[in-house]
């Protein structure tokens, strides 16, 4: 009676007695071709050291490893020692120390020289071998960006797929280049590319790809817009349109979704207004649709926190219907996702809320190009990875994807994000994601046992199947909501009770143990031979948005680009909307493309605009061409604020084009 009890507790504690908790209505993945996956198994080179529980180790020597390295030490995760050797076998220094089978985990092997110098260090992997091929509805995705990692190189392509199957990962995010795919207006290159290639790997490997790019062809950009132009939107959506359409038809049945920009909300690429996103947004997957009529369109991503703002952005430019997945980045602490992403989960309308970015980075402490962490930090990070898919997938997401596989630092903020090192040599987070790869395939949310007499414990339960077998896993560990240099020192009294049949009892690194008399800040899974919660899984989005079909009619307004100002409407929130002089007439220019193989006439009129402001005129009929475009104007006067405020409000306006439906527009404005 409990544990039947415990999904309506969920609901009411984190969204309120009001709020609706429904299943997705639409599967954008139905149409995308089936994968027939099979059970994967390392290259024979077994790069970065990485094996299967079973086969006999051999650790490679590193090029970084000093020539006078003499002896050897290999620890696992807690430093204990494993074994050690010597590096010399009859004065010849080894390529690679044999070392024979080892248990599931992660491996660290210190060099020193003969004086007991340190002379270097290099790490290994042991993880389960898959019992049955990773499912395709499985939530555990990982970003790699291979084209870009390895560009043109085939063996390190294959390398990065191969480490990511193993680990039990079903999405993979990639980078293109839009330039490098379209030299000029209208001509997409016939020579392969590093894209190319990359899509043929991870075709290969049996994987799904989400692609993404986030820079304007020069030839697409404008002069007006400045010397950083190309991290700029294109002016002509029809641009956009062309470009999707193509990519679509080219990796048709190899790149199975799509992000149509990377982060346009912050400054670093490109600044754009939510009315901009939403406006290159519809004319992007009206081409993609083109091109692949059942490959999926997610948002032009989102990141910083969801806010109410851009929530209602979408809603007042009709957005909805051009988006199979409503996709956001976070690099937020996990703990608080169910309670900050109410903003996102608006948004998606009842569409699948992909997170195709998730990290909360930490700091490195040697230069480039390793740029490596404390051992002490290794270990949190490791430790967050089972923690973060389990908040996030809790907070409404069905495809999370872990940033990122290779070895990657932001030099700016001094953060390292790899799961890998420079060498493909695993940090333990590569083994954790392994772990969560495996025991979480295919899972589905079902609730968070509540804790209230131990608030430090957090038990989320899921269907899933670990080892191809249908189970209930629960994910266990006990932290408090602090950053890195707290964590891993709370604890709490082991939670279950004794009536839940547990199957086998795994830890963060996906090893065997049994049942730990208290959980800590390492996340233990527990597998259940019979269901601990009875009921019907449950995903938290916000119920359904009724809307319209995609018209093919696509309204924009274009601004100067220093007609525009930074917002963050709630703290650590990035933004912008367009700014202009109040009590002045300042110019507007719009178009309105056609995407669709017909003409078609019909009007665009004001739909709302504040009472104190004046717009003229607030009618335009009109007559566009097959994938044309007509251009109209006004002439807009925003009031001063009586109050000494900066004034704001927003342009709406509507548009009817009879048969090929309506479009809307909606732009925000602020005075100066």
């Amino acid at each position: 009676m409990f544990a039947q009890a415990i999904i309506g507790f969920y609901v009411i504690l984190f969204f309120g007695s009001t709020g609706t908790t429904v299943l997705p209505v639409d599967n954008p993945e139905k149409g995308l071709p089936v994968i027939e996956r099979s059970i994967p198994m390392p290259l024979p080179d077994h790069p970065g050291n990485i094996y299967l529980e079973g086969e006999s180790v051999s650790i490679r020597v590193g090029t970084d490893i000093l020539q006078s390295a003499a002896n050897w030490i290999l620890y696992d995760d807690a430093h204990n020692k494993v074994k050690e050797g010597q590096v010399l076998k009859i004065g010849v220094r080894s390529e690679s120390i044999a070392i024979g089978e080892l248990p599931i985990g992660w491996y660290r092997m210190e060099f020193t020289d003969a004086d007991a110098n340190a002379a270097g260090w290099t790490t290994a992997a042991v993880i389960k071998k898959l019992v049955a091929p990773t499912p395709l509805d499985s939530p555990v995705c990982v970003d790699t960006a291979m084209a870009w990692f390895a560009r043109d190189n085939e063996g390190e392509q294959t390398r990065h797929a191969n480490l990511a199957t193993l680990a039990g990962v079903n999405w993979v995010r990639d980078r293109i280049t839009w330039k490098e795919m379209q030299p000029q207006r209208g001509k997409t290159t016939d020579a392969r590319t590093t894209y190319d290639l990359a899509a043929d790997i991870q075709a290969k490997a049996g994987l799904r790809v989400l692609q993404v790019f986030h820079y304007t062809a020069d030839w697409a950009t404008e002069a007006a817009d400045g010397p950083n132009a190309g991290k700029h939107f294109p002016r002509d959506l029809r641009d956009m349109y062309n470009l999707g359409k193509a990519m679509a038809q080219r990796f048709h049945g190899k790149v199975h979704a799509w992000e149509p920009w990377n982060e346009a909300n912050i400054e670093m690429f490109g600044g754009q207004t939510v009315d901009e996103m939403c406006s290159l947004q519809k004319a992007a997957y009206l081409g993609f649709k083109a091109g692949d009529p059942d490959v999926i369109v997610g948002w032009n991503v989102y990141t910083t926190l969801p806010t109410p703002q851009h929530t209602e952005g979408l809603e007042d430019n009709g957005a909805y219907p051009y988006y199979d997945t409503y996709n956001i980045h976070t690099y937020e602490w996990h703990h608080d996702y169910a309670r900050l992403w109410g903003p996102a989960r608006a948004a998606a309308g009842g569409k699948p809320l992909w997170v195709t970015e998730a990290d909360r980075g930490i700091r490195y402490e040697t230069e480039g190009p390793w740029y490596e962490q404390t051992p002490e930090n290794e270990l949190h990070k490791s430790r967050y990875i089972a923690q973060a898919y389990a908040c996030s997938l809790s907070a409404g997401c069905t495809r999370h994807f872990q940033f990122i596989l290779g070895n990657f630092a932001e030099e700016f903020n001094h953060t390292q994000f790899g799961l890998l090192r420079k060498d493909f040599t695993p940090r333990p987070a590569y083994v954790a994601l392994a772990a969560v790869g495996r025991l979480l395939a295919g899972a589905k949310f079902v609730t968070i046992w509540p804790m209230p007499d131990q608030p430090d414990a957090k038990v989320y339960v899921f269907n899933a199947q670990p080892d191809g077998k249908d189970r209930q896993v629960l994910v266990l560990w006990a932290e408090k909501p602090v950053d890195w240099k707290d964590r891993n020192k709370t604890t709490a009294p082991w939670p279950l009770p004794e009536s839940i049949d547990i199957e086998r009892i795994y830890d963060y690194l996906g090893r065997p143990i049994g049942r730990p008399q208290q959980i800590g800040g390492s996340a233990v899974f527990v597998v259940c031979s019979r269901p601990a919660v009875i009921g019907m899984p449950t995903q938290c989005f916000q119920p359904k948005v009724e809307n319209q079909p995609a018209s093919p009619i696509v309204l924009q307004v274009q601004m100067p680009r220093n007609q525009r100002v930074k917002i963050s409407p709630i703290e650590w929130s990035q933004g912008f909307e367009y700014q202009i002089p109040a009590g002045q007439e300042t110019p507007l220019v719009m178009y309105a493309y056609n995407f669709s193989d017909a003409a078609v006439e019909g009007t665009v009129k004001l739909k709302k605009l504040p009472d104190d402001w004046k717009l003229e005129p607030i009618e335009w009929s009109m007559k566009i061409e097959p994938m044309d475009r007509q251009r109209f104007e006004a002439k807009l006067t925003i009031a001063p604020s009586g109050d000494g405020k900066t004034p704001a409000g927003s342009v709406q306006l509507l548009g009817d084009f009879g048969s090929a439906g309506q479009s809307r527009l909606s732009f925000a404005i602020q005075g100066k």
